[in-house]
């Protein structure tokens, strides 16, 4: 009886990891990479590079992809940026830090230390220099790793400001949501999420996008373009997770050296947010660094960029006219 079992449930984890695979590659098909590829140590960015102008670098937030921005927000920009959209590490199409272990039963993440000095790289083989770096989400850890890197580092590619959208900052009390606790364990890794990979139904997907952009409303057309399924392919799925999961420790080192930043931070942030409280980020880092600037979105979630992108693009100018570009 046991030896039936077992092998009953060795054929459903075989039968969920072909049906995760095979939702992987039509999600692949249709949400192919939209821009270029250039390489860096051990791997390949993916990136979109449009207008001209000093340079302004984004980095979409978890379980993202590039997508975020080139739905509508690069395309207020490019008439006075280079505007360069990054696939942040393991999402969207870019490669895993090279350093980091990728098997089933890894819990390692991307730090977003790492994360910043693969971006870097790919920024210099780009050309892009002194750049604005804007961050929405665990992008918005990531500009701030990108920042602080220029403390140690003379190099071209040190952002010149950050812009801030629901950013992730400071450290936070307690724990992550189970989501990521479970499913950047090793459990997760081999077998949830293989099987939310294979069998979320598109109500679900729905569901999350609309608690995302709560208490906003996704804007028309965004669900059809933002490619979901690349998100839930097994190996972003796992990227994702453990990166959020492991990230606390990285935040707090990071959180270490705000103050000796000296360059210009601007910061919109929802009073809605329930992702990415204000309380805990913004208000926190307003604290112990005096040249952050912080607008507030009464009514307004983790989706300041869609539900007010004009504050978005105008703190973007405020920083360029801060930094003398």
């Amino acid at each position: 009886m046991l030896t039936f079992a077992a092998a009953f449930f060795g054929l459903g984890a075989v039968a969920t990891g072909l049906t995760a695979q095979y939702r992987a590659s039509q999600a692949e098909d249709a949400y192919p990479p939209l821009g270029d590829f250039v390489a860096v140590t051990g791997g390949r960015v993916h990136y979109v590079q449009k207008g001209t102008g000093p340079h302004l670098v984004l980095l979409h937030g978890a379980g993202g992809n590039l997508r975020e921005f080139t739905f509508d927000l690069m395309g207020r920009l490019t008439d006075r940026y280079t505007v360069t959209a990054f696939d942040r590490p393991g999402l969207g199409y870019t490669d895993r830090v090279p350093s980091v272990a990728t098997g089933l039963t890894a819990t390692e993440g991307d730090s977003p230390q790492d994360q910043a000095k693969m971006l870097r790289e790919a920024a210099a083989e780009l050309g892009i220099t002194d750049p604005i770096v804007a961050g929405h989400s665990f992008g918005g850890i990531v500009s701030y790793a990108w920042a602080v890197a220029g403390l140690d580092e003379n190099n071209p590619v040190n952002a010149r400001a950050i812009v801030s959208m629901a950013g992730v900052t400071m450290p936070w009390p307690g724990e992550l949501d189970r989501y990521y606790r479970v499913n950047g364990s090793a459990f997760g890794g081999v077998v949830t999420i293989p099987t939310i990979s294979a069998l979320v139904p598109p109500s679900v997907i729905d569901s999350s996008i609309e608690a995302t952009f709560a208490p906003q409303s996704a804007p028309t057309g965004y669900r059809d373009y933002i490619g979901a399924g690349l998100t839930l392919r097994p190996s972003s799925m796992r990227a994702n997770t453990r990166q959020v999961n492991t990230s606390r420790p990285h935040v707090v080192a990071l959180s270490q050296r705000y103050p000796e930043l000296s360059l210009p931070i601007e910061i919109v942030h929802g009073e809605e947010d329930k992702t990415v409280p204000i309380h805990i980020h913004a208000e926190e880092i307003a604290k112990i660094v005096p040249q952050v600037n912080t607008v507030r979105l009464p009514g307004v979630g983790h989706m300041p960029h869609h539900a007010a992108p004009q504050t978005v693009t105008d703190a973007i100018d405020r920083a360029a006219a801060r930094a003398g570009l």
